[in-house]
């Protein structure tokens, strides 16, 4: 099992937008939508893995990362090998802009790009990760970054 810590931004627009995208698993089997960003690196925080990430996979490169306000432990299979991740999600304000992926190997399993009315989410019918995505964004607008974050979730596929 490979085990390793990721960080991933929930971009916020003042239209209350969020940016997501939607991936091709390598193994098949369905699309679904997940928050940019990806693995921290031994020496990185999670704000240096998440200014390199979003540049690399969107391009967006002025921005702050803003409060963690939400984790998870995910456990599962891709391509050929399971993983086992640790995940914080932070939120980021930024306005409307059309991403571009530079990193070759995430552009081989990325599907497309959507800017998503949060609004929206609860109804989706396309599989949104993390599942309660809609909730934590609603609550996040509602209510602004918790003081505490929430206990870990725990997800194995």
């Amino acid at each position: 099992m490979i085990h390793r810590r990721a960080v991933r931004a929930l971009i916020i627009t003042g239209e209350r937008d969020v940016l997501l995208m939607r991936i091709r698993p390598p193994h098949g089997g369905d699309c679904f939508w997940i928050a940019p960003g990806g693995g921290i690196e031994d020496d990185e925080t999670p704000e240096a893995a998440l200014q390199r990430e979003l540049a690399e996979e969107l391009g967006l490169v002025d921005f702050a990362p803003g409060p963690a306000v939400w984790r998870r432990h995910h456990i599962f299979d891709w391509g050929g090998r399971r993983i086992s991740q640790k995940e914080e999600y932070r939120i980021v304000r930024a306005d409307r802009f059309d991403p571009v992926m530079a990193d070759e190997a995430e552009a081989k399993v990325l599907d497309c790009f959507r800017w998503w009315p949060i609004v929206d989410l609860s109804g989706a019918v396309e599989r949104l990760t993390p599942l309660s995505l809609a909730s934590i964004l609603e609550s996040c607008l509602r209510d602004g970054a918790p003081r505490e974050l929430p206990d870990e979730e725990v997800l194995i596929d």
